[in-house]
């Protein structure tokens, strides 16, 4: 999801940019929608901070002494954050990482994938799916598309029900298993769960059942995070090749359309 920058008008008061309209200027400023127009919009940051200073001068309005993009790289600045297409990276080891997010609490920053902020439930996510630097022991780093898919895309399920994955993968972080596992031993226990899960759908022992997938579910969710993804992700991956699947039901089967 593309970042949308917005250059907002207040006739007779302003020219200003936001990335939300209702917060910054509805909100925070008390301005109805009625009461300002917007007279540009665009993804590049730098086009549209050049052109509020354009428009400020044109307008005969007070011009900012930071562009916009400035403001937004001084924030970055401070955090001492780095922002790459794929990666966002810490300038702490994943050890101090929970302590240094809490001392950044309600920061926000830009990224490939849209406005990430610092708050209690995408610290917890950060803080379980973090890596340590391969160039850096001293800094740790996430992924911006498997946060994004976490907290931004809006076709998931909400983050609070999805909240049970971040309690296995802390739950497995703290045992050491992301540290010194390996994705084929995760593997062999996979197996060891599917052939539990057969012996109680033969005895028909619907405890077993429920017993074998949810732990079946867990071992999934270790493995994926050993291979530098997130179950969310290939859940999602999955249900977008089989949502416009067409097929038919033969012997208790779907069988999918050629």
């Amino acid at each position: 999801m593309k970042t949308i920058y917005y250059l907002y008008h207040i006739p007779g008061k302003k020219i200003g940019v936001t990335r939300d309209l209702n917060k910054r200027v509805t909100v925070t400023q008390g301005y109805k929608p009625d009461e300002y127009e917007v007279l540009d919009s665009s993804e590049d940051i730098n086009y549209i901070s050049d052109k509020e200073i354009e428009l400020q001068k044109s307008y005969g309005y007070k011009i900012d002494r930071q562009k916009y993009k400035d403001l937004c790289n001084l924030k970055l600045n401070k955090m001492k954050i780095n922002v790459t297409e794929q990666t966002t990276t810490f300038p702490v080891p994943r050890i101090q990482l929970s302590g240094w997010l809490m001392g950044h609490i309600n920061q926000k920053w830009e990224t490939s994938q849209g406005e990430f902020i610092i708050s209690p439930e995408t610290i917890k996510w950060i803080t379980v799916n973090s890596k340590k630097s391969m160039y850096n022991d001293k800094k740790s780093y996430i992924y911006n598309k498997a946060y994004y898919e976490a907290f931004l895309n809006p076709e998931h399920t909400p983050v609070e029900q999805l909240d049970i994955f971040n309690k296995i993968r802390e739950w497995a972080d703290e045992r050491g298993l992301y540290k010194n596992g390996d994705p084929k031993t995760q593997l062999i226990k996979l197996y060891e769960e599917s052939g539990e899960l057969s012996q109680s759908l033969l005895k028909n022992d619907k405890a077993g059942i429920i017993d074998a997938i949810g732990d079946s579910v867990v071992v999934l969710t270790n493995l994926a995070h050993l291979v530098d993804t997130d179950i969310e992700t290939c859940i999602k991956s999955a249900y977008d090749e089989i949502s416009n699947r067409t097929g038919r039901m033969i012997n208790g089967t779907f069988v999918k359309d050629e």
